[in-house]
């Protein structure tokens, strides 16, 4: 039991950050502006447990990701429409065209390349390839849910399943625990803003 106590208070911060990854996800499946400033939270956490286990791009991605959860913080709440009925949280959602699409996987790829570059090149990283590939993904899909844009959740999907293989690879087993609730809630939440579209 005493164990379970030193393990708790070694990774409190990792388990306080995983915690508040899972609340935020139900706050962005519902659309929730108040998403935006539990990742602020969190994000600030995940700086520290990505530095310390090595998760270089991870770690830089974080800095990014604590800029655009406040302009998505700022956009959703500024961007909001007149009330519908009970609902006071509605922005419109959108899709991405082809031309959109190509965009998005163009910067993916050449962001993988470049991440990847910097990770071999300058950093001790041990999984340089699985950093950059979930690092590079994680712009884009950032990027799309501050805009509100579906398809965020087909980039998360593929982010948090490789991200929860990396994780466990590593020993960051509450972040991986988080990562894979994410997974499944990713779905959740792809079926959901579609209807949502479906139904504007």
């Amino acid at each position: 039991m005493e164990s379970v106590v030193d393990w708790i208070l070694i990774n409190r911060i990792e388990l306080i950050a995983a915690i508040l990854g899972i609340v935020g996800i139900f706050l962005q499946i519902k659309q929730n502006h108040w998403y935006w400033l539990t990742s602020i939270v969190m994000v600030s956490m995940y700086m520290f447990v990505f530095y310390d286990s090595g998760f270089y791009a991870d770690m830089s991605f974080q800095v990014y990701y604590l800029i655009i959860s406040l302009y998505g913080w700022y956009y959703w709440i500024t961007s909001k429409e007149k009330p519908k009925k009970d609902k006071t949280d509605d922005i419109k959602t959108t899709k991405l065209n082809l031309k959109q699409w190509i965009i998005c996987l163009l910067a993916a790829a050449t962001s993988f390349v470049l991440i990847y570059w910097i990770l071999k090149s300058f950093t001790n990283s041990t999984v340089p390839l699985g950093d950059a590939f979930t690092t590079a993904l994680s712009f884009v899909a950032t990027w799309l849910l501050a805009r509100r844009i579906l398809e965020n959740w087909l980039f998360w999907i593929v982010v948090d399943i490789a991200s929860t293989g990396l994780y466990v690879y590593k020993g960051l087993y509450p972040t991986a625990i988080l990562f894979s609730v994410l997974s499944v809630l990713a779905f959740v939440g792809y079926f959901k803003w579609r209807k949502a579209l479906v139904n504007e």
